[in-house]
């Protein structure tokens, strides 16, 4: 009974990308255990891959510890250590999560009803700030809620090093050419349709718009979306709102967003 239970699991990989930083190691432990607490995790043979910067694998027992293989990247950004993972998939499914966010319990169970019905799932995110305070529910679909079919990740290919900021949008657009099926995951009181989002959440809006028509709206039974997202000053949005140059090379990957794609993709 044990070996035929173990037979029909599931593969899925989780993709953590980590930069080498004082809180990498806190980051991690939190998010693993946020993956392990999942409510249907035994349901699955899970491979942990932590993406980190040419030279940059943690020291000490931290992959032992937490059952995680670190792979290192060529090169210094979230685009190639996130590549470098994906290289290695091999399962049939696959989900990213960036190392300071957390997945609340239901979100593996509900992306996964969600995935009979396309091939790749998002989700709208809660923001905390460092001390723990509820921010704001976030609409952009950061990868932290991204999970696939092995075969959309084959079709839409790796993330484009090219873009420092914006290389998530820039593989949206690409999901939007390759026609997949999308379900956004948001919460149980939130708009069900187009034109009541343009009301009341733009961001959510343009989810839908800026999506090429391939994107469908999905009410999961929580109150709050099931993605925890940290802001914090060293997050690579917290730098572009500060830093000039940051500023400029945004707005120039935008500016080659609205050219390839016609539009930002979301």
């Amino acid at each position: 009974m044990q070996e035929n239970s173990v037979m029909n699991k599931q593969s899925i990989t989780i993709i953590i990308p980590s930069r080498d930083q004082p809180l990498q190691q806190l980051f991690l432990e939190r998010a693993v255990a946020s993956i392990r607490a999942q409510t249907v995790i035994e349901n699955f043979e899970v491979t942990l891959l932590v993406g980190v910067d040419a030279g940059k694998i943690p020291e000490g027992d931290l992959a032992q510890r937490l059952s995680l293989t670190f792979v290192e990247s060529k090169g210094c950004s979230q685009a190639a250590a996130l590549n470098a993972a994906i290289r290695l998939v091999r399962t049939d499914y696959v989900a990213f999560l960036e190392d300071d966010d957390q997945w609340f319990p239901l979100y593996l169970e509900v992306s996964m009803r969600a995935l009979s019905m396309g091939a790749f799932v998002s989700s709208t995110q809660v923001e905390y700030d460092e001390n723990g305070e509820l921010l704001r529910i976030f609409d952009f679909p950061t990868p932290s809620g991204w999970i696939m079919t092995k075969s959309a990740l084959q079709s839409v290919g790796e993330f484009n090093e090219e873009f420092r900021f914006h290389m998530d949008n820039e593989w949206l657009g690409r999901l939007c050419e390759a026609k997949i099926a999308r379900l956004h995951l948001v919460e149980e009181t939130a708009p069900n349709a187009i034109k009541f989002a343009h009301q009341v959440r733009p961001w959510l809006a343009n989810v839908i718009g800026n999506s090429g028509g391939f994107t469908r709206l999905a009410r999961h039974e929580s109150p709050y979306p099931l993605v925890r997202r940290l802001v914090h000053s060293k997050s690579g949005m917290a730098q572009i709102e500060t830093n000039p140059v940051f500023q400029e090379i945004s707005r120039d990957e935008y500016a080659r967003l609205v050219k390839r794609f016609g539009r930002v993709p979301w």
